[in-house]
């Protein structure tokens, strides 16, 4: 069987059939494609404090990197530029690059977040706590978009499966269903 791919806007939606039957582990994946915001965003800090740091050079007033530094330019541009380089990679670091959700029938629910910095955040969800997965329509003052949801046995909160991406209604439908087929087949099979 073979993978479906949706594409639309800046998320791709894979839905991941090489590990096993469909039966066995449904992998769904939404993906981040706008990779070359994360660049563009960390040259254009790199800039401005190349920028901040030429002026440094040119100005004779004492500010806070040369109360570090001597009165060396070539020092002055060093630490602008490795300041630069940190507060970029702060930026850059906390940017999801994936969400996925695997469905094991038998077992539960594993949720993963993957940021661009290569950290994967997972969370396992046990078949017995999910009541129910939901589609929620999440409205603000400047937007509309759609989160999936899971309702579980004994907390107060609703558990998001994706909660820094938002994705469209397209790419949330198939993994809702594949969730609610296997909170289904879960509840229909005898408990010893």
């Amino acid at each position: 069987m073979e993978a479906s791919i949706i594409s639309k806007g800046r998320y791709k939606y894979v839905h991941d059939v090489k590990m096993g039957p469909p039966e066995a582990i449904d992998i769904h994946h939404i993906i981040f494609q706008s990779r070359a915001a994360g660049y563009l965003a960390f040259f254009r800090y790199a800039l401005l404090f190349a920028i901040v740091a030429l002026l440094l050079l040119f100005q004779k007033t004492i500010s806070f990197s040369q109360l570090l530094t001597p009165d060396d330019p070539v020092s002055i541009v060093l630490w602008s530029f490795t300041f630069a380089s940190f507060v970029a990679r702060q930026l850059l670091r906390k940017q999801v690059e994936k969400g996925t959700v695997i469905i094991l029938p038998a077992f539960g629910i594993q949720l993963e977040t993957s940021y661009r910095s290569g950290t994967t955040v997972r969370r396992f969800v046990p078949m017995g706590k999910i009541l129910k997965p939901v589609l929620n329509e999440c409205l603000t003052p400047v937007t509309c978009y759609w989160s999936l949801s899971l309702i579980l046995r004994g907390e107060e909160e609703l558990l998001l499966v994706f909660k820094e991406l938002y994705p469209p209604v397209t790419m949330l439908v198939p993994i809702w269903k594949a969730l609610c087929g296997a909170i289904n087949d879960d509840k229909r099979t005898p408990k010893p």
